[in-house]
């Protein structure tokens, strides 16, 4: 541990040798029991990449607010597209930021029998006046679904699995991009970028801007600052990953604190997930880790479900209630009606 108060781990150790890329697994493992978030350098992704994203999240926020708007998410049944200030909520609160979700480019499934959560599938809204976003987006994508897939794989082999035993759920992962800007308040008090939650699928890549602080983890019962490290991702996995160890990796709680004006912040959070309709297997662990799972958390009011869709589906309708009620007041009545 350092500073920074979450552990620094190196990709890069994976291409170092048997003994450096044993001493990584372990040392991922550790990190994932312990506090379920770190930082991770050694990716292989160029400083120049990051340079980009950032200078195009920074020109889209930057665009007449009709810019934005002409992509706002209330268009879209996939919950795609921009977010105002104000527009999402974590446990029924509002969060202070704004945002583009980017998820995988596809047709809108409208068959009759298709699951609920099938309605996640669609095209997503790309604004006109920045033509640039998409093009860094979709590069961004692929460079960290690389990254992804190395760190799944070396997340079995620590666990004592096969490293493909993920590989055949995630052949079409259900990626989620959103390129965040937090606002800066002059409140007197701390004000909710976004509020204490877990993640609902299996792991989160975030590049934070350079300088920037305000992300927090729930460790050991206090809130540690958790912020930006050069040349680093700040990793955690998500309830998925926690429901296929059975408790011993661990989902954990996390929020973000708004800057002071005239400060502002830029993040950008990348969540792989398995496809929609997949059950990740759950792993066998050995006698030596299996005594050391304590069973997926029990919460009533944050189920966490086996297949990914319904949790992912459970996650957008509880943060974008103005989306859900305009095109899926169906499956609101009925989840309200089942309760």
């Amino acid at each position: 541990m350092d500073d920074a108060n979450l552990p620094i781990l190196d990709l890069s150790q994976l291409d170092a040798g048997p003994a450096a890329a044993e001493k990584f697994r372990q040392d991922l493992r550790a990190a994932t029991h312990d506090v379920g978030f770190f930082y991770l350098v050694g990716t292989g992704v160029s400083p120049e990449l990051e340079a980009r994203l950032h200078t195009a999240a920074r020109q889209f926020f930057d665009l007449p607010v009709a810019d934005k708007l002409a992509i706002e998410n209330i268009k879209s049944p996939h919950f795609r597209g921009y977010t105002r200030i104000g527009g999402e909520l974590t446990q029924g609160r509002i969060d202070w930021r704004e945002q583009i979700d980017i998820g995988p480019e596809r047709e809108a499934i409208t068959s009759d029998g298709a699951p609920d959560f099938a309605r996640l599938t669609g095209p997503n809204l790309w604004p006109d006046a920045h033509p640039e976003l998409r093009e860094v987006a979709l590069e961004w994508h692929d460079r960290l679904t690389e990254v992804a897939h190395k760190l799944l794989a070396a997340w079995a082999e620590s666990l004592g699995a096969e490293p493909t035993v993920f590989d055949e759920h995630f052949d079409d992962p259900s990626t989620l991009i959103k390129i965040v800007r937090y606002p800066g308040k002059d409140d007197p008090t701390p004000q909710q970028g976004v509020g204490a939650h877990k993640d609902s699928g299996v792991l989160t890549l975030l590049w934070v801007e350079p300088g920037k602080g305000g992300l927090q983890v729930l460790r050991d019962g206090e809130w540690v600052d958790a912020p930006s490290v050069p040349g680093a991702f700040v990793v955690n996995i998500g309830e998925l990953l926690e429901y296929a160890t059975q408790g011993y990796l661990t989902a954990t709680n996390h929020r973000v604190i708004s800057p002071q004006h005239p400060d502002d912040r830029i993040s950008v959070p990348f969540f792989f997930n398995p496809a929609l309709d997949a059950r990740l297997p759950i792993i066998q662990l050995p006698d030596e880790l299996a005594t050391a799972a304590a069973g997926v958390t029990q919460d009533p009011e944050n189920p966490i479900h086996s297949t990914y869709g319904e949790n992912a589906l459970k996650s957008r309708l509880r943060a974008h209630p103005d989306v859900a009620e305009r095109w899926h007041s169906d499956l609101l009545s009925a989840r309200a009606a089942a309760v």
